[in-house]
């Protein structure tokens, strides 16, 4: 069996580009030399997010920085997807937001976890099997992980009983890379979201930008 050539580098991203739009999202190239990796994200992953060791998706699940180093040399084109707002929330009253925030953002979550999968799994099917997508914030599919609900010594096995595995990808942040710096270098909006008092979780208006991340060979 003859196997079929990859699409050509401009019908291949046209599509992808086409694909992001119609999930309200926009692809913009980055070479992955430009992505910044950085040990202190890993750090502030550690130590001030709720969500360490809750989530199969974050770590210390899934690789560090010097892995991710590691990954993108073996890439020559990368495409950061920017997502703007938070879906069918105009407005955002902070007070109201639960102390446990993750539910609450749980559509934004799953509108950026599903989008990069559709796009890595077009690239994919469309002969770009190197294709690897990265999504943003602590994996929502499930109300409670696996992870959450084991009590024992984490033990990174449990991403074998992981319910959505195909689905699931791990954040840029998760994996060490600077989102701030990266996305910067390319010209796109991003700012720490302002929240009330600052408090952890109470954001104060909708008006955020979320990124995704796209390896394509």
């Amino acid at each position: 069996m003859v196997s079929q050539a990859a699409p050509s580098g401009p019908k291949i991203v046209n599509e992808l580009k086409k694909l992001a739009k119609q999930n309200r999202a926009e692809l913009s190239f980055i070479h992955p030399t430009d992505i910044e990796v950085r040990n202190w994200v890993r750090w502030k992953c550690q130590f001030g997010c709720k969500g360490y060791g809750k989530h199969l998706s974050c770590p210390p699940y899934v690789p560090g920085p010097s892995e991710t180093r590691a990954l993108l040399q073996e890439y020559e084109r990368a495409y950061i997807v920017h997502f703007s707002g938070i879906p069918d929330m105009p407005m955002i009253d902070p007070k109201k937001i639960p102390e446990n925030w993750h539910p609450f953002l749980r559509e934004l979550i799953l509108w950026i976890a599903e989008t990069m999968y559709t796009l890595e799994q077009h690239a994919f099917y469309g002969g770009y099997y190197k294709a690897l997508a990265f999504a943003a914030y602590p994996c929502a599919y499930c109300e409670d992980c696996v992870a959450e609900e084991s009590k024992g010594i984490v033990d990174i096995s449990l991403k074998r009983d992981c319910r959505h595995a195909e689905r699931v990808r791990t954040s840029m942040e998760a994996a060490g890379i600077d989102v701030f710096a990266t996305v910067s270098k390319i010209g796109l909006p991003i700012n720490v979201i302002p929240c009330e008092d600052n408090v952890y979780g109470k954001i104060q208006h909708t008006r955020i930008n979320s990124y995704g991340l796209l390896l394509l060979d």
